[in-house]
């Protein structure tokens, strides 16, 4: 069977505040003078190498894995899973 990487991102919801995106843009990078830049958001990535029999398989086993251990909060987080051929 073939093997793939898929790459989990987690991120706050639009509208949930992201107080670590607030202070880079603020400490950092508008004080180095990078005025164009008007918002920063951070996000998580989790990278999981699985084998399975397709892609498909492979992205919904990694999306139960994340929803059935909770590894984000469903309320303020979402997740983007792509995946990728080892």
């Amino acid at each position: 069977m073939p093997s793939f990487m898929v790459h989990v991102v987690i991120e706050n919801k639009p509208g949930i505040s992201d107080p670590e995106g607030d202070t880079i843009l603020k400490d950092l990078v508008l004080k180095a003078s990078f005025l164009s830049v008007k918002k920063i958001r951070t996000a998580k990535m989790l990278k999981f190498k699985i084998i399975e029999k397709n892609k498909s398989i492979a992205k919904k086993k990694i999306h139960n894995l994340c929803d059935e251990l909770r590894i984000y909060n469903p309320m303020v987080s979402k997740i983007t899973i792509e995946v990728f051929d080892d």
